[in-house]
């Protein structure tokens, strides 16, 4: 006699967090009131490719960072060509605004995107190598008051969600003119210090990268770094000002943390993060700033840009930290059919599939469960109402409606269910 194959159960991915449910409907709350609160700022939805030449990414986050260095998972295709499975997306949005000429009609160009991202990180809580962000990106503009607007959009995004336990760190990185200079200064200060190998050679080819080295033994080395903030020209002072000074009148609370390093090249002026202390080590949910010169770095116009991404896995984690359950996140339908008997089921069908035209979410139940057990499953759905059809009901051409809240229960002609349940559900006449 031959024995069956056993198979070993498969796993997901290190790294790669599964949402399902009943945990998926959080992350669909918070994905998509995120994505309603770009849209409420007039920012258009923008499809992405998961995938990107390798090219774009080296170009526009910038080789000396740790994200192309160390972080990117990049293959060759069939065609033998390197692609990268995208890490972010602001230089995803560039490469498509300038492939289609988006940038030659109204100024700004304001576009909005989610999904997930890849990085090749040490998995550890809100740490994934799959992370699922929401991303905006305003772009062709060079204006403090767009800065102001992107970074109280995501302060409202977040209060969207009933978090209040973050904070908004903020600094500017200044731009192409005072850089050069604040460049050899810190230059100046970091190649005196005792650095690796590794640390120094960073610190020639972008030494503000050497400013985020989280080793204890780097940052003591750190305290007396020369600081962007203290070297800004006017131009650049006068534009943080400007963005500080707007959102105090829109009551955005911020800190201005002067030692702020992106982990992306391609920052400039305003720059970003919000942070939130419940969530350990990784207490980053979400951040951005301002990127001049990243479109003519890509082969388009000279235009500025800001933008930003904000992290759901980490949003999710910071409402749990704060002990707080979304509301309408429990119900899975409104309306939950019973149907006793093949003939009743058949009809239950026909009824189930009206509601749902009608724009009413329906759900019934499957087997050959009797009444008690189908029952069951209109509570694990969180149903709001409950119908039962059994003979007499078919007879009668009704069905029973039952309030499952209030416990009440009344007959409904079967021609009438619909615009009941539409006045019931939806408040329709």
């Amino acid at each position: 006699m031959s024995k069956k194959k056993q198979f070993q159960a498969l796993s997901a991915p290190k790294g790669v967090p599964d949402y399902f449910p009943p945990q998926s409907a959080a992350f669909y709350k918070v994905r998509q009131t995120m994505v309603e609160q770009a849209h409420l700022s007039g920012f258009q939805h923008i499809e992405l490719p998961i995938f990107e030449d390798t090219a774009l990414f080296a170009r526009g986050v910038g080789e000396s960072t740790d994200v192309v260095s160390k972080e990117m998972y990049t293959f060759a295709d069939r065609g033998d060509r390197s692609v990268t499975l995208r890490p972010e997306g602001t230089a995803g949005v560039m490469r498509s605004v300038i492939e289609h000429n988006l940038d030659r009609g109204q100024l700004p160009v304001k576009l909005n995107y989610f999904g997930p991202f890849f990085r090749y990180e040490r998995p550890q809580a809100g740490r994934y190598r799959q992370l699922q962000q929401v991303g905006v990106e305003a772009i062709g503009v060079d204006d403090p008051a767009l800065d102001a607007e992107v970074i109280a959009l995501a302060d409202r995004s977040f209060r969207a969600l009933g978090l209040s336990g973050f904070r908004l760190e903020l600094t500017s990185l200044g731009d192409r003119n005072c850089r050069p200079a604040y460049r050899e200064k810190l230059q100046e200060f970091l190649f005196k210090l005792d650095l690796d190998e590794e640390t120094r050679h960073r610190a020639e080819i972008n030494p503000l990268r050497v400013l985020d080295d989280k080793r204890p033994e780097v940052q003591e080395q750190l305290a007396d770094a020369p600081l962007m903030l203290d070297h800004l020209n006017d131009e650049c002072r006068d534009h943080f000002e400007t963005v500080t000074g707007m959102l105090d009148d829109m009551g955005v609370a911020y800190e201005i943390n002067p030692r702020m390093v992106r982990g992306l090249d391609y920052y400039t002026k305003t720059c970003f993060e919000f942070v939130h202390d419940g969530l350990g080590a990784q207490s980053g949910i979400g951040g951005g700033g301002r990127y001049d010169g990243l479109m003519a770095q890509l082969g388009g116009q000279d235009l500025s840009g800001i933008g930003y991404g904000l992290g759901v896995d980490r949003a999710l984690l910071a409402l749990e930290a704060e002990g707080i359950t979304l509301d309408g996140v429990e119900s899975r339908v409104d309306v939950f059919g019973v149907a006793l008997g093949a003939a009743a089921k058949r009809t239950m069908t026909t009824l189930i599939n009206d509601l749902r035209k009608a724009g009413i979410s329906a759900d019934m139940s499957f087997g050959d469960r009797g009444l008690k057990g189908a029952m069951k499953g209109a509570d694990r759905a969180g149903a709001r109402f409950a119908l039962v059809l059994g003979e007499q009901e078919l007879e009668n051409g009704t069905v029973a409606l039952k309030d499952l809240a209030a416990h009440e229960q009344h007959d409904v002609k079967v021609s009438d269910l619909v615009s009941v349940l539409a006045r019931e559900i939806n408040g329709e006449a």
